[in-house]
Parts: C-alpha cells; sequence; structure tokens
C-alpha cells in the first residue's frame, strides 16, 4: 500500500481494463502477473490491519472514505427506487437489469465524486472495476468474482493514492462493510442466483472475504472460540462487533435446516481450535478455490492499475 510520500507519478497512462484470462493455460500468466501479486498482497495487508479488532474500534475515517460510503449509499437508495417487478420465475428478478443499466451509466460520475480531479484521468479505469463487483446482469448472479473486482476497486484507489495506509481498518470497517449491506440487498430484493456451481466457490453462495478478514478481528479474543459460531446466542450476542459472525447471521437468515448441512465447509472449520489457523486455512482456500480457479479469474479484468505483464516489483 502507498503512503502518501511514494504516490505514483500522476503522468501514468490509464487504459480501459480488460480480460486477458481466456484459456485455462492462460492461469500461469495470472499467478506470474503483478495484478495477482498486489491483489493478493492487498488482501493480506488489509487482513493484518483488522487483526484482533472489533467493528467498533475507533479508526480515523478520511474524506475518501466519506465518500466511498456515500457511493455506496446512492447504490442502496436505487435499489429502493427500482422494486422488484411481477414475473413467473421466482429467482433472478428483472428489475436488477433496471437497476444495473443505472449504475453502467453511471459509473464514472460517481467513481469522479471520489477521484480528485488531478487523478481524472484514471477515472474510466476505475470505475471498470465498480461496475464488475454489483453481480452480472445477464444472468443476475453474484459471486466471489465479483466480490473480488470490489476488492480490485478498492486496490486501485490505494494505487493511485486516494486511500492511504491508515485508511486500511475504515477500508474494511466501513467501505467494504457498507459494501456487504448493498450486495446483502441486492441478493435479497432481485434473488439473485449464485455465481457459478451452488456453494462450490464460497463458503456461502455469494461472499469469501469477509470471513477471510472477520476470521482475523477474532484472533485471540479472550473467550469466542471457532466451535462459537455455530451457536445461535454466542452469534446473536456478537454479530455487531464482528464480520464474520455477521456472515452466519446472514446465513441463517437465509438458509433453512440444519446448518451442518446446508453450510458444511464452515460446518467443518468450527472445528479448528483457533482462530489463526481459521484465518490461515480461509487464505489458502480463497487461493485455491476463488483465486486459481478458471471460471471466476476467467472475468478479472487487466488494465494499467492491475497489469497482467509479470511481477515487476511489490508494491
Amino acid at each position: 500500500m502507498y503512503s502518501s510520500e511514494d504516490a505514483p507519478p500522476t503522468t501514468q497512462n490509464f487504459i480501459i481494463p480488460k480480460k486477458e484470462i481466456h484459456t485455462v493455460p492462460d492461469m500461469g500468466k495470472w499467478k506470474r502477473s503483478q495484478a495477482y501479486a498486489d491483489y493478493i498482497g492487498f488482501i493480506l495487508t488489509l487482513n493484518e490491519g483488522v487483526k484482533g479488532k472489533k467493528l467498533s474500534f475507533e479508526y480515523k475515517v478520511s474524506e475518501a472514505i466519506e465518500k466511498l460510503v456515500a457511493l455506496l449509499n446512492t447504490l442502496d437508495r436505487w435499489i429502493d427506487e427500482t422494486p422488484p417487478v411481477d414475473q413467473p420465475s421466482r429467482f433472478g428478478n428483472k428489475a436488477y437489469r433496471t437497476w444495473y443499466a443505472k449504475l453502467d451509466q453511471e459509473a464514472e460520475n460517481l467513481v469522479a465524486t471520489v477521484v480528485p480531479t488531478h487523478l481524472a484521468a484514471a477515472v474510466p479505469e476505475v470505475a471498470v472495476y465498480l461496475k464488475e463487483s454489483v453481480g452480472n446482469s445477464t444472468r443476475i448472479d453474484y459471486g466471489t468474482g465479483h466480490e473480488a473486482a470490489f476488492a480490485a476497486f478498492l486496490c486501485c484507489l490505494c494505487k493511485i493514492g486516494v486511500l492511504r495506509v491508515d485508511d486500511q481498518i475504515a477500508i474494511v470497517f466501513q467501505v467494504f462493510n457498507r459494501y456487504l449491506e448493498v450486495m446483502r440487498k441486492l441478493q435479497k430484493t432481485y434473488r439473485m442466483e449464485p455465481a457459478g456451481s451452488q456453494g462450490v466457490w464460497g463458503l456461502d453462495d455469494f461472499q469469501f472475504l469477509p470471513f477471510i478478514w472477520g476470521s482475523s478481528q477474532l484472533i485471540d479474543h479472550p473467550y469466542l472460540e471457532p466451535r462459537h459460531f455455530v451457536d445461535e446466542k454466542a452469534v446473536n450476542e456478537n454479530h455487531k462487533d464482528y464480520m464474520f459472525l455477521e456472515c452466519i447471521l446472514f446465513i441463517t437468515e437465509m438458509k433453512t435446516g440444519p446448518f451442518a448441512e446446508h453450510s458444511n465447509q464452515l460446518w467443518n472449520i468450527s472445528a479448528v481450535p483457533s482462530w489463526s489457523k481459521v484465518n490461515q486455512g480461509l487464505i489458502r482456500m480463497y487461493k485455491a478455490e476463488c483465486l486459481e480457479k478458471f471460471p471466476v479469474i476467467q472475468h478479472f479484468k487487466f488494465g494499467s492499475l492491475l497489469p497482467i505483464h509479470p511481477v515487476t516489483s511489490s508494491c
């Protein structure tokens, strides 16, 4: 992550990101790329930043963070303004396409509210990741690839110096948390399908990152252990402080039947002895199940900020 002293030069040539991973053998290019190194570095930096901290922890909220939250509030308001339509099929409400068309049209204007004018040239490049982060308007589905696009969007804002090192905690607790709320509202309102085959790519059908960062929050907790997250009482009492438990609460609201059946991978994780082991295991699983899976990464887009070329230097 950049500190203010080493923000990149504004003379950079920004480009519209595009897909580069077209076949399974292309996955090697992705794993060797600067984009992969920067993306995973960003995820791990944030993982370290929120370690052992509650959501109610006191942290600095910069103007850029406030503007990003305002951007997400706009997306939320548009959901209220675009109610689901009556249709025969229960899933994939077509009103989502109307909502998405509005974002498609307004994305650059929204990103321009966050990016200072001297960096205006970066807006079209960064806006692509925002548009990619809310689901697919053709299939009306959402999955971990869309979530990765949002993390990439935030990573790009760090690379151009809009977000700084001291924004780390707020990036997760304010911005990403607000993004999660908006995505859950989208999923519920428009009955979006999970992208990919159900539940295979993520721990729940839709998200992965809040489980990583959420387990980091719980490292060295005085009394909450991994076995407690399958206990309804523990979840109800602590979900407002910890993203991981908030995710569990959302799953139990959305799914019926025994937890061990509808969320088998999570059920297995509850047997792991410590949160640091859970956290390390989830990072490994994220790389294997999301970042190294062609059906997810074929949709990832590469530009000047997250380039496909092999690693030259680490940021």
